[in-house]
């Protein structure tokens, strides 16, 4: 890696790698994710390397540009991204803030432009949460079973409407079932319960060196404000948390409710975060 010249260069997952994510892991949690679990028959990654050293990095995974370009406003585009432009298909570029509009105003300049921006606020937990105490008497909060996911596909059919669908996507019913499926066999859930009804919900969305990334929080209309979200997000990240894992997430900056609740039990905010979608 040491003897390479300065510029962009297609690149396999090695030491040095590794080293330049995990430097910088609180605020590209997602991006570690799908390079750790990445396939190399569709995904596509490049380094740039300024005296021997990675220095960004440019990483695209199913139809999701990630760019972690360290804030280089002069960063130099490597002359095949137009050949990648015009033969890839982009639903998404996310990252922190300045680096996806870097990017953004790049790849303007082939007439590709986000129909939508979204931009979050990127929260991190390090230490303990505090629980509150203030919940309903009679909630549980438990892994889901069999026998609820019907119920819990409904909360996660309005989670999805409500919070995840860009402007003029249509919700797709079946798509939503197999993100669900997913969750529940391969990522960290609790569900909320009053009786039989699910009235919440909170998962991991993705596993990095060091960090999970939470996301999927929701609570039924008819039973917020009841301290559910503060209290279930409360233990959810604690049973994370004594597994020795930091606790990221990002929250959408018009969202002040939700940021409030993060912020209440230990949260604090680390930098801003932002997704465009195509």
């Amino acid at each position: 890696m040491a003897d390479k010249r300065n510029g962009w260069y297609k690149t396999a997952y090695n030491a040095p790698l590794r080293a330049f994510l995990q430097e910088r892991e609180p605020y590209c949690v997602s991006a570690c994710a799908r390079i750790m679990k990445r396939n190399w028959l569709l995904d596509d990654m490049w380094t740039f390397h300024e005296r021997g050293a990675i220095s960004a990095l440019f990483f695209h995974s199913q139809r999701s540009l990630f760019p972690i370009f360290n804030r280089n406003e002069n960063i130099p585009f490597p002359l095949f991204m137009e050949q990648f432009l015009k033969k890839t298909v982009i639903h998404a570029s996310q990252g922190l803030s300045v680096d996806v509009e870097i990017l953004q105003n790049f790849i303007a300049c082939f007439g590709i432009r986000p129909q939508q921006i979204i931009d979050y606020d990127l929260m991190t937990l390090e230490g303990m949460p505090a629980i509150p105490s203030a919940v309903q008497p009679s909630l549980i909060l438990r892994r889901p079973l069999a026998e609820d996911m019907d119920r819990l596909y409904r909360l996660q059919a309005a989670y999805e409407q409500e919070e995840v669908l860009p402007h003029g996507v249509d919700f797709n019913p079946a798509a939503c079932r197999q993100i669900l499926e997913h969750i529940v066999a391969h990522e960290k859930i609790i569900i909320a319960c009053i009786g039989s009804r699910v009235v919440g919900k909170i998962n991991t969305t993705a596993t990095s060196f060091s960090r999970y990334q939470i996301g999927g929080v929701f609570v039924h209309p008819d039973y917020r404000q009841q301290g559910i979200a503060s209290y279930m997000a409360a233990v959810f990240t604690r049973l994370l948390r004594e597994e020795g894992k930091d606790i990221t997430l990002f929250v959408k900056k018009r969202n002040a409710i939700a940021r409030a609740v993060y912020e209440r039990i230990g949260f604090r905010v680390l930098d801003d975060y932002r997704i465009n979608y195509y």
